[in-house]
Parts: structure tokens; C-alpha cells; sequence
């Protein structure tokens, strides 16, 4: 592999574009896509200045000057696109959700452990500059104990039933498209939750348009969220601790401000954050492309057991709400 390494990117529609778009204006190599057809793969690779458009995933997998694959294709896909670009020796990052359920994730991150193979999930979210202010906040006791987390993401969202958020075919619903936000920030203050407890609202196609969840944790923390497809909210999240909190505006996962109050609804910090080029989807770009220089298969920000476990969760909300997927 080069000094700097290579990405190809699986997938020409939305979430591929931003992630592209991003990618270059941070200065990164993009030398590949790959799509289902050399039409939309050339025009994807004319916009963003890449060398190499290809007209199947696997024409991408065989790549030689490819050294990480973006997958973002729709959800039911990311599993068999990821573990054909792990088979083929490239390190993989997956869009969210990572997969369908956890135990394609499960599959993907052994896969990716028996190829000595860096997989990270892109939960972008993590890096942006107000999260990880906020986790220093944390870890630095300024909070106290953490006892509670609510969040919000709410978009009102087309309501063909053809359209990947309504349709099951597609993994559609708003728990993993827009849930597994909160879910993941969640799995970041507390972990793995020892209950769960869910409820919803259904699509005509059968899919949850809104959905709530209570998750229990240890040391009497508690994490509450809601999503929904059919409707916009604060899109705001809050973190509560015994001794302060973080109000994060919106759009919370995005980067945005925040304030921190202290137990008397004293301001303690007033964060507005640096300016950045872009979404905000470089940051994850960098830390893959840090692991890969660093021969780490793992990152300590977001841990592949940790996607795993968050996965896990949704899985066990599913089930609550009775949201299967074809095939499971």
C-alpha cells in the first residue's frame, strides 16, 4: 500500500456523493467506484475526479491500486459488498447501519479479523470536533456520574412505499436509518444495555414509521430516543449527569453547538465549535486511514465489538416491534 492510501467507493447515490464530496475536499485519494452499470459509475468518477470507474462491485474488488473500500450501498447489500471487498483484501468501511442484523455483523467482523483487515463502521458522528469536545467533558468528571441520555431524530421523509425508507426489501424503517444515531451515542455513554423496551408505529409496508426506546443500564443510567420518518422534530439530544448537562442543539449528529449547565443551571461552557469544509464524513476518513498506517484492525473510538453490540440492540428493538426483514 501507498503513503497514502487509496479509497474506491461501492455505491453512486446519495450518502456515496456527500461521503465523496468530502473525501476530496480533505485531500484524500479516490482512485475507484464501482456500480452496477459503466453509465453511472463514469459519471460518478467524472464529478469526483477518479481514475477508475467500474461497472460491477467486483471489477472494484479486483482493483490493484485500491486500498479502502467505502460501501454504501442500501442496507440489505452492505453485508455481501463488505465481505467481497474483505475477501479481496481491502480494508472496508461500512456506512450505517452496518448491516441488516448482528449477526451479519458478526460474520463481517471475523471475516475481517481471520484477512488481518481494518472494518469500521461509518457512524461519522463519533469524530466530528462537538462529540469529541463532549467526551472529553465527560471523561473529565465535569457531568458527574452520567446518569441519562434523550435524543431526538425525526425527518419527514417521503412517503412512497417504494422509497428505501418505507420498503422492507430495502431494510427500510426509521429505527435503522435514523435510530441507529442514538442508538450508537447511547452505546458511547453506556454501553451494552441490560433492558429493553420499545414501541412503534407502522408503515402500511410494515415498516416502523416512528419508534421509541427505553434502555436500561447499570448505576441507574437510563437512555430514552425517539425516530421517525413521517414527521420533523428538535432533532436535539441531552446528557445528564449528577452533577451538570450537555444540551446539544440541532441537528445533533451533525456538527452543530452545544452548552454545558452545571447542577444549579449555571452555563459552565458555551461550545460553537471550528468551522469545517464539507458534511463533517472526512473525520471518519482520517481515522480509517490512521488505523491502516498504524496496522490497527480496530478503533478505540468505535471498537467492531461495539457495532456489533449496538447492531445487537437494534436487533432486540425489532423484535420488540415486530420488524422482520425478508430473508431472516
Amino acid at each position: 500500500m501507498n503513503d497514502k492510501p487509496r479509497w474506491g467507493i461501492v455505491g453512486t447515490g446519495g450518502i456515496a456523493r456527500s461521503f465523496a464530496r468530502d473525501l476530496v475536499l480533505d485531500g484524500h485519494t479516490l482512485t475507484a467506484v464501482g456500480s452496477r452499470s459503466q453509465h453511472t459509475a463514469d459519471a460518478f468518477a467524472s464529478e469526483f475526479g477518479a481514475p477508475a470507474a467500474h461497472p460491477s462491485y467486483e471489477a472494484l474488488a479486483a482493483d490493484p491500486d485500491v486500498d479502502i473500500v467505502y460501501v454504501a450501498t442500501p442496507h440489505p447489500m452492505h453485508h455481501d459488498n463488505a465481505a467481497l471487498m474483505l475477501r479481496s483484501g481491502k480494508h472496508v468501511l461500512v456506512e450505517k447501519p452496518f448491516t441488516i442484523n448482528a449477526a451479519e455483523a458478526r460474520d463481517l467482523v471475523e471475516l475481517a479479523k481471520e484477512n488481518s483487515l481494518v472494518i469500521l463502521e461509518a457512524m461519522w458522528t463519533r469524530w466530528l470536533p462537538h462529540m469529541v469536545r463532549i467526551r472529553e467533558i465527560i471523561t473529565g468528571g465535569v457531568l458527574g456520574d452520567v446518569r441519562a441520555m434523550h435524543a431526538d431524530h425525526s425527518q419527514l421523509l417521503p412517503a412512497d412505499p417504494a422509497h428505501r425508507i418505507n420498503a422492507p426489501e430495502l431494510g427500510g424503517g426509521a429505527l435503522l436509518d435514523l435510530g441507529v444515531y442514538p442508538a450508537s451515542f447511547a452505546s458511547q455513554l453506556f454501553g451494552t444495555p441490560e433492558t429493553v423496551q420499545a414501541a412503534a408505529t407502522m408503515t402500511p409496508t410494515g415498516v416502523d414509521a416512528h419508534v421509541a426506546a427505553v434502555l436500561s443500564y447499570p448505576a441507574e443510567a437510563l437512555a430514552t430516543f425517539q425516530a421517525a420518518s413521517t414527521m420533523r422534530g428538535p432533532n436535539t439530544a441531552t446528557v445528564t449527569g449528577t452533577l451538570g448537562r450537555i444540551e446539544i442543539d440541532a441537528v445533533w449528529y451533525t456538527p452543530t453547538s452545544f452548552r454545558v449547565y452545571d447542577s444549579s443551571n449555571a452555563l459552565v461552557e458555551s461550545y460553537q465549535g471550528p468551522e469545517i469544509t464539507g458534511r463533517g464524513m472526512q473525520f471518519q476518513a482520517r481515522e480509517m486511514e490512521g488505523l491502516v498506517r498504524r496496522g490497527r484492525l480496530s478503533s478505540d473510538i468505535l471498537p467492531a465489538d461495539e457495532t456489533i453490540s449496538i447492531m445487537d440492540t437494534l436487533d432486540r428493538i425489532r423484535g420488540l416491534i415486530g420488524v422482520r426483514y425478508p430473508g431472516e
